[in-house]
């Protein structure tokens, strides 16, 4: 089974729980998954996992949830190459903000593509204003996923 690094951002919490349900179920079955509560690139890429997943909510104008920045400006600035590291990405928004709905994924894919990862599945989008809770639609796709590992 794989190993699993997951980073969340989260404004109001809905993204940590969801982060923390996923952890949960992969962990439930065989893999080794650990939530980072404060993830730097040296515990999260330089410690070779077999994946990452990233659960985020999405802020102000699109942006990536003040939690998460220092890991992603990190990522940014340090650049490791993901050498086909493959990556999930799962995004909470509003899809009445229109453009910015769920850029905080829409950033973390761009960034993620550009170091050399490897997305397993399409990033799923979660709006809010369609789901109020969001396991509905992450656990088959976290199901997919898995299985792609």
């Amino acid at each position: 089974m794989a190993i699993i690094h997951l980073v969340c951002g989260t404004v109001y919490g809905a993204a940590e729980q969801l982060a923390q349900t996923l952890e949960k179920k992969l962990n439930d079955s065989g893999h080794q998954a650990v939530l980072f509560a404060d993830p730097t690139v040296a515990a999260v890429i330089y410690d070779k996992p077999d994946a990452l997943l990233v659960v985020t909510s999405t802020t102000g104008q699109g942006d990536v949830p003040d939690n998460l920045v220092p890991f992603f400006i990190e990522l940014k600035n340090t650049f490791p190459l993901l050498s086909q590291l493959p990556y999930g990405i799962i995004t909470l928004g509003d899809s009445s903000y229109g453009d910015t709905y769920c850029g905080a994924g829409n950033q973390f894919e761009e960034l993620l593509e550009e170091l050399g990862g490897k997305a397993l599945l399409p990033r799923l989008n979660i709006d809010s204003l369609e789901t109020l809770e969001p396991e509905q639609e992450a656990l088959p796709w976290l199901e997919q996923w898995s299985a792609a590992l």
